[in-house]
């Protein structure tokens, strides 16, 4: 089975899976959608559900540097729930706090250009949630 990455923007889906082991996370998509249309996001999702053998979904979780949940993380929460309704595959919160900036930190050490790293910055952002996840996972075994 495979874990599934996410990272949810403002207009935006990261899009992470893992190999059938859970070693190791990449990017699949960095999904557009209309600012606050959360709804064909939550489509994608479904989508990957039905077409790979995904057992765990890893949604980023936002939580300010305080600890305190503010409005992104309040919206990785309902997305989370708007998830559950739709599917029985359990999606667990994951602290994802400096995610997006070590992931625009990655994109200009491998050279990539500015609006190359805009347009990828989530799908990144996403494959760093997943591959830290799969790494404390691992850490337990």
């Amino acid at each position: 089975m495979k874990a599934l990455g996410l990272d949810l923007g403002d207009a935006s889906l990261g899009v992470a899976i893992s190999d059938r082991e859970k070693k190791f996370a990449r990017g699949v998509e960095n999904f557009k959608f209309t600012r606050g249309e959360t709804h064909t996001a939550l489509e994608k999702v479904l989508e990957y559900i039905d077409k790979e053998p995904i057992d765990t979904i890893v949604l980023g979780y936002p939580i300010n540097m305080n600890g305190s949940v503010g409005p992104q993380a309040q919206k990785a929460i309902d997305f989370k729930k708007r998830i559950e309704k739709k599917t029985e595959v359990p999606v667990v919160l994951y602290d994802e706090r400096l995610s997006s900036t070590m992931a625009k930190k990655t994109m200009v050490e491998a050279k990539k250009k500015k609006k190359q790293r805009q347009k990828t910055v989530d799908q990144t952002a996403a494959v760093i949630i997943l591959q830290n996840y799969l790494d404390q996972q691992l850490s337990k075994e």
